[in-house]
């Protein structure tokens, strides 16, 4: 795959995440509660991914040690990282959300580090500096809290951004050894397992027959879109580039969520918007720096 193709591919999961906050949060609380609705979003993507698994052809698990560390790729990356992020989305507002997954890029360089002894270039530094001040400026636009009310719901968007930043660096070895599809079916199976628990009882009390049909177009998106497809397309980008780079496009999501915004005529155009987008792009190119 061309290096180009893979930055589509993230600038595309970047827009899908970037759509999320706000889909999310017309689904939750009125309709949904935030863990029934993290049972519905990963078992449901998870009979999709088996179905067209067991029609590709089943693939099975090759040794204990890759079983293990399926298991700890689907603790971060879908149980901890889904789980937190919707509950912590509950608590809190969108903004406070954006601003706070702006750590995740920097923890991603950080556990790349150490667990992959992946070089840190001046390039890779400058480039998540510029990426984190971009996002910053233009987040800052819009009013924030960080107050009590807020503090929980705060404190679980960090931990998903950890959590998802650690599951960027986990699941890089196990690509060398697994189609994408064959793992993330894997992953996702074992998340279910995980999620199932903890919200089985607020699935199991909604109120189907009350849901509109705007809110089904909601929840078919962050199953189809947000789940589906953008794991499988970060799994993908990942066989060819760095967890920093992947975790780079983070970054991205505020700016796509304010063009969308433009777009429907719900924001304007200016200076203050311009400047971020400059700023995330020449990060970009920092960050995909070759001597990086």
């Amino acid at each position: 795959m061309k290096k180009t193709t893979v930055h589509v591919i993230l600038t595309l999961v970047s827009l899908i995440y970037g759509a999320n906050y706000s889909i999310a949060k017309q689904v939750m609380p009125n309709f949904l509660q935030p863990f029934g609705f993290i049972v519905l979003r990963v078992c449901a993507a998870t009979l999709i991914f088996w179905v067209i698994f067991i029609y590709k052809g089943f693939v099975p698990i090759q040794n204990r040690k890759d079983a293990f560390r399926m298991a700890l790729c689907a603790l971060f990356g879908i149980a901890i990282n889904q789980l937190f992020f919707f509950k912590g989305l509950h608590y809190t507002k969108p903004i406070n959300a954006s601003l706070i997954m702006v750590t995740t890029p920097i923890v991603v360089l950080i556990v790349s580090r150490i667990m992959l002894k992946e070089a840190i270039s001046l390039y890779k530094i400058l480039g998540v500096a510029l990426g984190a001040c971009g996002t910053l400026i233009l987040l800052s636009q819009h009013t924030w809290s960080w107050g009590n009310e807020y503090l929980l719901g705060d404190l679980m968007i960090f931990i998903n951004a950890t959590s998802y930043s650690i599951y960027l660096v986990l699941v890089k070895p196990l690509l060398k050894k697994y189609d994408t599809f064959t793992l993330i079916t894997w992953l996702f199976l074992i998340g279910s397992i995980y999620v199932l628990p903890f919200g089985w009882h607020e699935f199991s009390v909604v109120n189907w027959s009350k849901i509109p049909i705007t809110i089904y177009l909601c929840i078919t998106f962050v199953v189809i879109c947000t789940t589906v497809l953008a794991y499988s397309l970060n799994a993908q980008a990942l066989n060819y580039v760095s967890p920093t780079i992947v975790g780079y496009y983070i970054f991205l999501q505020p700016l796509f969520a304010a063009f969308i915004a433009i777009l429907i005529g719900a924001d304007t155009l200016s200076i203050n918007k311009i400047l971020p987008t400059i700023l995330l792009f020449l990060g970009v190119l920092l960050v995909n720096h070759p001597r990086g």
